[in-house]
Formats: C-alpha cells, structure tokens, sequence
C-alpha cells in the first residue's frame, strides 16, 4: 500500500447519465427497471459491473450499518444513503466501462460533520458479504466508519490501497482492496455538478 493521501476525492459515473444517481433512492417497479437495465448493460459487455439477484439487499443493509456507524462516531448525516466517491482516483473503478466520466471535488471541500470513509469500500468494510456468498478476507480497518478527520492517521497507519487488477471477471468473489471509499452524506458540495 501506497501512504499519499490525495487532496481530491472522485465519483464515476457512465457517459449519457446524470453523476450521483443512487439505486438506494428508488423502489418498486422503477428499482427493479433501473437493475435489469444495468444488469443487460453487463450481459452486452458495455459495463463489467455485476449486479447480482441480492445486490439491492446487500446494499440496504450495507448502508444502514455505515449510517449507523457513522452516526455512532459523531458524524451527522443529512441523507439515508451517502454519495459515493474514491479518495483520489481508481483506475480500476474508471475501467469498468469504457465510457466512464468522473466529477471530482476537492477533499477539503467536504463538511467533515457529513463526510466518513472506509477502507476499502464500504461493500468489504461493513463485512456483509458473507452473509450472501461472497468471501471476505478480514483486516484491522473492516467494521470500521472512520471521520474524515481521521484520514491522514489512517493511510499513514495502513497506507493506500493499489488498484492494479484489471481483470473484472469474478471480481465480487475475491479480495477487494482497491480505493478507499468516501461517503458524503450532503447535498450541498454536489450542487453544480449536474446532479438533479
């Protein structure tokens, strides 16, 4: 692992869509619409990105143990799911389609009252995974919602992770230790962005 922290935070999006669309603010008949569309988008080959039969429960309850979390170490979060980011950059997260567009805000630009992060992303922290199949290799930063505060003590503690793998083939499956994730849980830094 790589110990500089980037003063920039990213969120990928694919070309032809608004940034920060959030598969956690949509239910019913308009969730399981959004799913099969990105589900056939992966079939084509136009995204490497798997959404599988249980992600939209994976989520939920991925999302409710982070907010919990979060809540629990301070933080105070203006929405019921966080938009999503990467501490820097990922090229493994740029590859997953070859029409991917990013918007990047600058890290000290984020309230730290509604910002936290996990290492890796929040999926492998939270530590659900197992409970729907997929393996997870445990490190002392899992289970974990850290303040942004907190940061720059935690990559110098445990470093950057390196996103090198550019195989997504049953990338679900194995060790995912690719970016650090953070979660903004604000509108405000987003307004002007194209979202909404």
């Amino acid at each position: 692992m790589d110990a500089a922290v980037p003063d920039f935070v990213t969120h990928y999006y694919r070309a032809g869509r608004a940034p920060f669309l959030n598969l956690s603010e949509l239910d019913g008949a308009s969730l399981d619409d959004v799913v099969e569309q990105l589900s056939a988008e992966h079939e084509r080959g136009e995204s490497s990105r798997v959404f599988g039969r249980r992600y939209m429960e994976l989520r939920r309850l991925t999302e409710q143990r982070l907010r919990e979390l979060f809540i629990r170490a301070g933080g105070a979060p203006g929405r019921r799911a966080p938009h999503y980011f990467v501490l820097g950059s990922s090229r493994w997260y740029e590859g997953l389609a070859a029409d991917m567009k990013r918007v990047t805000l600058a890290l000290a630009d984020l309230p730290e009252e509604a910002t936290s992060f996990t290492i890796p992303d929040s999926f492998t922290a939270m530590g659900l995974g197992e409970r729907f199949g997929l393996r997870i290799e445990g490190q002392p930063y899992h289970g974990n919602v850290y303040r942004l505060s907190q940061l720059n003590e935690m990559v110098e503690r445990f470093g950057m992770p390196v996103d090198e793998q550019r195989d997504y083939s049953g990338y679900q499956h194995g060790p995912f230790e690719k970016y650090v994730e953070i979660q903004l849980w604000d509108d405000g830094p987003i307004a002007g962005t194209g979202w909404r």
